[in-house]
């Protein structure tokens, strides 16, 4: 749909908390069909935070549809042809290339975080998008025929949805769960890294990254992962480093950590990721893998309020879908609730979004699971001789997926089983959504009558990503 053709006004108020990637999606999408959206944030302002995020083919097909952003996010965007994966030591053990990924699944985009969310935010408040700065919410409420959240000012503000998207400690949890639950440490954790790459030029055994096109390389350890790449034609480097953490999360997850911390844990690595290293400015972002107890739903029992994104399910790292499956999640609920017709619907509409959205989540999020089992874990012995099985794995279910299309296609048959079973079970109608792999990846799948990887994952990989051991 064009912006310059405006939809036709539905009549549905929709409150969103939060403005991270999750939040602007729902707010752009439920705008473009015609709900009137207010989003709320707690920051007074919005500022260029965080290192490398990576939207995958099946979120960016949604950046492509708004006019500019894509255009926009180009130039800014990572550009390899490729994947290095080698040892810790540094022996390489299998490059997987990307050409004709476009083609298969379509674009996406990996850039830094802060340079991406500008450019969305900002595309929000040119379509219009009403969104409130210095808004902290403290509390949610529903009865029958509303709901709303009451912020730090004691004011209240009412619509007929609400959609929680600020995160792990979402307070839209509680009235969702009926409890206070806290975050938990999950036993690892990340150091992040960006900045500019002329150190890495000037040095003959380094300046290769920013030589011939954009880098990407991945060092594999024992438990251990160091990933860094070069970005924007040689101009800016990142890295992160996923290992072992137990410390005490508290009240914050994401912290700064000297330098030398992270030698610590690389100490005896490639020479070339020491040389790295000695390039990156201190300190560091150390970023606390957090977890929550499984949600068995994302949705209040008056069906007014939903969780979304990290809200709900939080995701792996090594998945590379936190974002994507946000965003799915930002544009089902925004297509459910134009298909509802109307205020007097929004409760099955929030029951359907559940519906539709709840076992692809779960069977995405295993993804991370098996990656980060893949690489913390291997035998690099028998890497050498199957350097293959240490690829990422790219299959259509998960990045061809069109989520705003899947949405309007299923939606009345999803409604119809709603209404056969009442809005208080939705076991039934999410099982019409169980996607073609139950199991995080295809070929781990038992269906395809292999070992059923799944029995494998470590319990701090469930517990990373939120989901239940069977």
């Amino acid at each position: 749909m064009a912006e310059s053709q405006k939809p036709a006004k539905t009549g549905i108020k929709v409150i969103v908390v939060g403005t991270g990637f999750a939040g602007l999606t729902a707010a752009i999408e439920c705008h473009r069909k015609g709900h009137d959206v207010l989003v709320l944030e707690k920051f007074p302002e919005l500022k260029l935070l965080g290192d490398i995020i990576s939207f995958g083919p099946n979120s960016s097909r949604l950046f492509c549809r708004w006019p500019g952003v894509a255009e926009k996010l180009e130039p800014l965007s990572m550009r390899a042809d490729s994947i290095t994966l080698k040892s810790w030591k540094g022996e390489t053990l299998y490059t997987q290339y990307w050409e004709g990924e476009d083609k298969e699944f379509g674009i996406r985009f990996d850039g830094h975080r802060g340079e991406f969310h500008e450019i969305v935010y900002n595309h929000a408040k040119e379509i219009g998008v009403k969104i409130r700065l210095g808004a902290r919410v403290e509390d949610y409420f529903e009865d029958d025929k509303q709901a709303g959240v009451v912020l730090d000012s004691g004011e209240r503000i009412t619509a007929d949805v609400v959609v929680a998207a600020e995160g792990v400690r979402s307070k839209g949890r509680k009235i969702v769960l009926g409890f206070e639950d806290a975050p938990k440490p999950s036993g690892y954790a990340v150091y992040r890294s960006w900045f500019s790459a002329d150190e890495i030029a000037k040095d003959p055994d380094t300046k290769f990254f920013t030589e011939g096109g954009d880098k990407h390389i991945a060092w594999l350890g024992p438990d251990v992962h160091f990933i860094a790449g070069c970005m924007k034609k040689g101009k800016d480097f990142s890295w992160v480093c996923t290992h072992k953490d137990d410390a005490d999360i508290e009240e914050s997850w994401q912290l700064e950590a000297p330098l030398e911390d992270a030698r610590k844990v690389l100490e005896g690595w490639d020479p070339i990721v020491q040389k790295i290293l000695d390039k990156t400015p201190s300190p560091l972002i150390d970023w606390k893998l957090v977890y929550r107890d499984p949600l068995p739903t994302w949705i209040s029992k008056g069906r007014r309020i939903a969780l979304i994104g990290d809200s709900a399910h939080p995701f792996l790292p090594t998945s590379i879908q936190g974002a994507s499956q946000a965003m799915e999640d930002g544009v089902t609920i925004a297509v459910c609730l134009r298909e509802a017709g109307g205020p007097d619907r929004v409760q099955e509409a929030v029951a359907a979004f559940e519906a539709i959205r709840y076992e692809r989540v779960k069977s995405a999020q295993k993804t991370g699971e098996q990656t980060r089992d893949i690489w913390h874990k291997a035998d690099f012995e028998a890497a050498k001789k199957n350097p293959e099985s240490m690829r990422l794995r790219r299959e259509a279910w998960l990045l061809g997926f069109d989520a705003e299309k899947y949405a309007e296609d299923n939606y009345a048959r999803t409604v119809e089983v709603l209404r056969r079973t009442g809005l208080d079970d939705i076991s039934e109608a999410r099982k019409l959504h169980v996607p073609d792999s139950t199991d995080g990846y295809t070929e781990f799948s038992a269906a395809n009558g292999q070992k059923d990887e799944a029995d494998k994952i470590s319990t701090e990989a469930h517990a990373v990503a939120g989901t239940v051991i069977s």
